[in-house]
């Protein structure tokens, strides 16, 4: 999928940095879902409580990037990444000093946690400003594929709990983190096509434009989807089918690895045959496979076949969408990954929240992943409303460029 003429086409130094600045803060942002199951034991949590737990960092990811794309057209994408690992490093390395020890202060780290998943409204713009449209798709792909690090906090993370404790994992991911910033400082540049900033209400009239709304609904279901499902599906393993902490990790990371890797042939994907047909059928395929999730299936591996569908459409369709945003507010591209990313976040925090919720009221996690069904059904109908209109308007000024 990556042709020499992507190769010459931007800056690879930048697009690695971007990658894992994404990778590892994407690590650091779901680390509670992978040890909710051991901080629940110790802090005696409600499902409720616990899916809260799980979800916070989510939400408050999806405030901070707004944040983020903001700053990074006032201050550029780098310095605004700089800015965030530092926050995230000194959060972790308190929240390992002092200790956590109640489930507020679980809540007081979901919310640094935070800052990490904004690292979507950093990464996406530092890379995407060096590509022209017709790279797009596959270099938001690339730099998207760090969503990746969701991997390893669901594969090494319950291990590591169990090892040495969880309270400590907090200092120990400081260390790859370190060492990302490293890179990131030696390796990333802002790319010289960057658009003069812009006071406040210039940045949210992209709101008044129909289309935004569009892709940030879009972006909820397949981002919400797959960051929602990360952040969950440990608990759910070990409720479930009785799994432990670490072997529901080790499945957890297996549905994570398949829906992150797949981001950047998503993108590929939707540079050749277009972000709409590539969507369409994601919106399908999940929402088929989440309501034979919600069934109940008998045995685990059945799950996790369902489970990595699932995620091989949502993480497709992550690329999809931003083969599309760029093309439409390519001028915005900053301030539209922070709203798109922010409604990713808060579709993300609403389906982990509600199967705790579910989970808790009926004691099933039926109701939680029929309701996200359905919300990729509406995502699906919503698509093919505007599909015409997209391709007749702002998709026939990129003809021969890009595909709609």
């Amino acid at each position: 999928m990556v042709n020499k003429g992507f190769l010459q086409a931007g800056h690879l130094p930048t697009l690695i940095a971007a990658f894992l600045y994404f990778d590892l803060s994407f690590m650091a942002w779901v680390i509670l879902g992978p040890m909710a199951v051991q901080i629940a034991a110790d802090l005696q949590l409600s499902p409720g409580a616990k899916g809260l737990m799980v979800a916070t960092p989510v939400l408050a990811g999806a405030g901070f990037r707004v944040v983020n794309g903001l700053l990074v057209d006032h201050l550029g994408p780098r310095r605004t990444g700089l800015i965030s690992q530092v926050v995230v490093i000194a959060g972790l390395l308190a929240a390992w000093w002092f200790g956590v020890h109640s489930f507020a202060e679980t809540l007081l780290v979901g919310l640094v946690l935070g800052v990490a998943g904004a690292s979507f409204a950093v990464a996406l713009p530092l890379a995407s400003r060096w590509y022209p449209p017709e790279h797009q798709g596959t270099a938001l792909g690339i730099a998207g594929a760090g969503n990746s690090g969701t991997v390893f906090a669901a594969l090494l993370a319950p291990s590591l709990a169990a090892s040495f404790g969880w309270n400590n994992v907090f200092g120990l991911v400081t260390i790859p983190l370190l060492l990302t910033l490293l890179v990131y400082v030696i390796l990333a540049k802002d790319s010289p096509d960057r658009p003069t900033p812009k006071r406040l209400p210039e940045y949210l009239a992209v709101l008044r434009a129909g289309d935004a709304w569009w892709f940030m609904f879009f972006y909820s279901v397949t981002f919400g989807g797959f960051v929602g499902l990360a952040s969950s599906l440990t608990i759910y393993f070990s409720d479930q089918y009785a799994l432990s902490p670490v072997a529901a990790g080790y499945f957890t990371a297996a549905c994570v690895f398949a829906g992150s890797m797949v981001r950047p042939l998503g993108g590929a994907v939707a540079d050749r045959i277009g972000g709409v047909r590539s969507l369409t059928a994601m919106y399908a395929t999940a929402a088929v496979a989440l309501v034979v999730v919600s069934f109940g299936l008998p045995t685990s591996w059945m799950a996790l076949g369902a489970f990595i569908l699932a995620m091989l459409a949502f993480g497709m369709g992550n690329g999809a969408v931003f083969q599309l945003v760029p093309q439409r507010f390519r001028r915005e591209i900053g301030v539209m990954t922070g709203l798109v990313g922010m409604t990713g976040g808060v579709g993300g925090f609403w389906l982990a929240s509600s199967l705790g919720l579910s989970k808790q009221i009926s004691g099933s996690y039926a109701a939680g992943f029929l309701v996200f069904a359905a919300l990729a059904v509406v995502a699906l109908l919503g698509l093919s409303s505007v599909k015409h209109r997209w391709r007749a308007t702002w998709g026939a000024a990129a003809a021969g460029a890009a595909r709609i």
